[in-house]
């Protein structure tokens, strides 16, 4: 649950970065390409060094592709008809795909995921609803096209990493690689290059996304995933929402609703103590 958590906090971050200096200035396409190949970095001397099966490395890449490659396309283009609290919000299905995805994987229904999942949805519904106008549904199907690669990506890493008794950080850059081909081939067949950064500031940004938010990120995301159960990964997933719009607030003075922030944030934690609760069965 610590690298959960840990993650939670540096994450929080990325959202009003994207949203305030990046989006509609920065091509999408480009933005995912270059943090992607930039996290890629950051794994390539553990990969040089180390000796996998072909087969783990052809799974690492397809889990890397979708969760990352395609997410990533789907997650920046959502910014430019979204704002940052609103693509917060619209992530609140990611728990109940996870745990859909795993039960589908299983051939079986389990209950309580289900209900832990519900339970976090509703916390993080509970935190901000409005009426949205214009373009919102196309912004809301973007996000739940990110919503099920992210889910997909854990839900399958989790899966297979569970039992793998290899360093994961010595496997991970496939994972980035995989991800690499697609961003790419994205980039090239729909990039813009006449909206590349032109600030020190976008530059940095892209740089802090790709090495830290990405590079680590992703890695200890993906490895605390392997060390809790499905309820605790879903509810987890809901947990961005206060603590993105938190930071949202604070640092870039948007407008929140403080009252129902706190309410949405209790919601959440109340259904990561009902996952413990159920999880040890008292």
């Amino acid at each position: 649950m610590g690298y959960l958590a840990f993650v939670t906090c540096l994450w929080a971050f990325s959202f009003s970065l994207i949203g305030v200096y990046l989006a509609g200035q920065v091509d999408a396409w480009f933005s995912a390409f270059s943090r992607v190949a930039l996290a890629t970095c950051v794994f390539i001397p553990f990969l040089i060094r180390s000796r996998i099966p072909k087969d783990l490395i052809l799974k690492l890449m397809a889990i890397g592709g979708v969760q990352l490659g395609l997410m990533y396309g789907f997650y920046y283009h959502s910014f430019l008809f979204l704002s940052v609290p609103e693509v917060l919000l619209f992530t609140v299905m990611t728990p109940v795909y996870i745990t859909l995805l795993n039960d589908v994987l299983d051939r079986r229904f389990n209950g309580k995921y289900l209900l832990v999942a519900v339970i976090a949805v509703i916390g993080a519904v509970a935190i901000r609803y409005e009426n949205f106008d214009g373009e919102f549904l196309f912004g809301l199907l973007l996000v739940q096209g990110a919503n099920l690669c992210f889910a997909t990506g854990q839900v399958t890493y989790k899966r297979l990493m569970q039992d793998c008794e290899l360093d994961h950080k010595t496997v991970f850059g496939w994972f980035f690689v995989g991800a690499l081909v697609v961003s790419l081939l994205f980039f090239l067949m729909f990039g813009n290059t006449d909206k590349l950064p032109t600030t020190s500031t976008q530059w940095g940004i892209l740089i802090y996304l790709g090495l830290v938010a990405s590079g680590f990120g992703y890695f200890a995301w993906n490895k605390g995933a392997t060390l809790v159960d499905v309820g605790a990964l879903a509810v987890m997933n809901n947990v961005l929402i206060p603590a993105g719009i938190l930071v949202n607030l604070v640092i870039w003075n948007r407008d929140a609703d403080l009252i129902r922030l706190t309410v949405g944030g209790g919601i959440i934690l109340l259904a990561l103590w009902v996952n413990q609760k159920l999880a040890t069965g008292r």
